[in-house]
């Protein structure tokens, strides 16, 4: 085949593009000018991938519902912004809130533009868990769990695809799903949870299908098995779960949050320009296995 592509529907060549400068690697993983968001990142998974924004040469704007974030964690934050020349924020903010989620992505877009570094993404990362057998499940529990990890997420990649729609930018927005969305865990009973990650899925490529045109990216990341505070809980409240999990653990190990920072990063960076209403699933080969 020659060099030039042919366009099929109209069977003429169409010549390379010779006037594109072609980026080199590590500007495909970079983040350097831009503002990401982070819900969820007051401790726990979402903390570890503002660490990893800020590695990657971009400012960082964390979310939570908590008052403030984890103390010591927070510390190093500001340490490695300090260190890098870089900004990392906080804002307490319920993802179920629309006005709450519209007013802070305002604050960061404009504090992104002041420091030249506009908001160009987000990841969602904001959710909770329960497990309780689908018998005894409170219809009430249930909508809670809904309410945070499907319309927060959606909530927050609404408000941002607004500002970045506006400004005509694009960016990427980054849900944070499950492989818990896509299989039934073996040993935990948490119908809420997995459900509300399959609308997570979904969610994605409705919102990528709709909002392509606006060079908006919207994709997920699915995590298996990882060891966070909420999953830590889990497992202290029945040790034979973890046994469970390894049994299905290709790799002999269970994930921790640092596994998930190249995936995000790649998700916001322009490594993934062409990617949009797909699913990145980092699950040590659980589902492979199952």
């Amino acid at each position: 085949m020659s060099p030039a592509a042919i366009d099929s529907t109209a069977g003429q060549s169409i010549p390379p593009e010779t006037n594109v400068p072609k980026p080199q690697t590590p500007d495909l993983f970079s983040l350097s000018g831009k503002t990401i968001a982070i819900t969820g990142g007051g401790r726990g998974l979402g903390m570890t991938l503002a660490f990893a924004v800020l590695e990657a040469g971009g400012h960082v704007a964390c979310l939570d519902i908590l008052p403030a974030p984890s103390s010591e964690e927070w510390f190093e934050l500001q340490k490695l912004a300090k260190m890098s020349s870089r900004t990392a924020s906080y804002r307490r903010c319920d993802v179920t809130s629309e006005v709450e989620v519209g007013k802070a992505m305002e604050e960061i877009a404009q504090k992104g533009d002041e420091r030249g570094a506009p908001f160009r993404g987000i990841v969602a990362c904001a959710g909770i868990q329960q497990k309780v057998p689908a018998l005894e499940y409170e219809a009430a529990d249930f909508e809670r769990i809904l309410r945070v990890n499907v319309v927060g997420a959606f909530i927050t990649a609404k408000q941002t695809a607004k500002i970045l729609s506006k400004n005509k930018r694009g960016g990427s927005i980054v849900l944070v799903a499950s492989m818990s969305g896509q299989i039934a865990n073996r040993g935990l009973t948490c119908t809420a949870y997995n459900s509300s990650k399959s609308a997570v899925h979904q969610m994605c490529r409705s919102l990528a299908q709709e909002w392509g045109r606006y060079g908006i990216r919207v994709n997920t990341l699915s995590p298996g098995y990882i060891r966070t505070a909420m999953t830590n809980e889990l497992l202290a409240a029945d040790p034979e779960v973890e046994k469970t999990w390894m049994a299905g653990a290709l790799l002999g190990k269970l994930g921790v949050p640092d596994d998930f920072k190249a995936p995000t990063v790649f998700l916001l960076a322009e490594g993934s320009r062409f990617m949009t209403g797909a699913d990145m699933r980092v699950d040590g080969g659980h589902c492979a296995s199952a």
